[in-house]
């Protein structure tokens, strides 16, 4: 990470923390940063430097106007302002790390090919807490190429529970 994107991670987090709504608009950082990195097209169009600031702003406004936190728009297009929407999910990773730190948390990024409801999250952070022995906090991120099951991470810890893992393995033994 460089020194510029843990500037970004810092003020970011601060800001979050001071309008006191942290764990969701930290989410919606998260789903929004993966959803730009996911989409060639949305990531090209907000990062075009000919493309006037104003109107890289607008895209964004339309996109999650009524859907999302005020704050996590506008922090989004403070990045897209600044020529750092690329930069976008490291800046994310880095806030998620610095408050699950906060807390004595560990953060998980799960990638399921589904969205997980409350319990299935809640289920996940205590059976992942009692392997790993600290509190965990689950951002899942729905990936269709997942196919089935779940992938987490947490740290450098990959746990590959997904149903192309295990096709891959059966394929393997025989």
């Amino acid at each position: 990470m460089s020194d510029r994107t843990d500037l970004y991670a810092s003020a970011f987090l601060s800001l979050v923390r001071a309008e006191g709504s942290g764990n969701e608009v930290l989410d919606e950082l998260f789903r929004v940063s993966r959803t730009i990195e996911g989409n060639d097209e949305l990531r090209t169009a907000l990062s075009d430097p000919h493309l006037p600031a104003d109107r890289r702003t607008q895209i964004v406004q339309d996109l999650l106007e009524g859907k999302a936190h005020a704050l996590t728009i506008s922090l989004v297009s403070t990045t897209i302002t600044n020529g750092r929407v690329r930069d976008l999910p490291i800046i994310v990773d880095s806030m998620l790390a610095r408050n699950a730190a906060t807390g004595d948390k560990v953060v998980a990024q799960v990638r399921s090919a589904v969205a997980l409801t409350d319990e299935q999250k809640s289920r996940l952070a205590a059976a992942l807490a009692k392997k790993t022995g600290k509190q965990i906090e689950v951002v899942v991120d729905v990936d269709p190429s997942v196919l089935g099951g779940i992938v987490t991470q947490i740290g450098d810890t990959v746990i590959d529970g997904s149903v192309r893992q295990r096709l891959s393995q059966l394929r393997e033994s025989f």
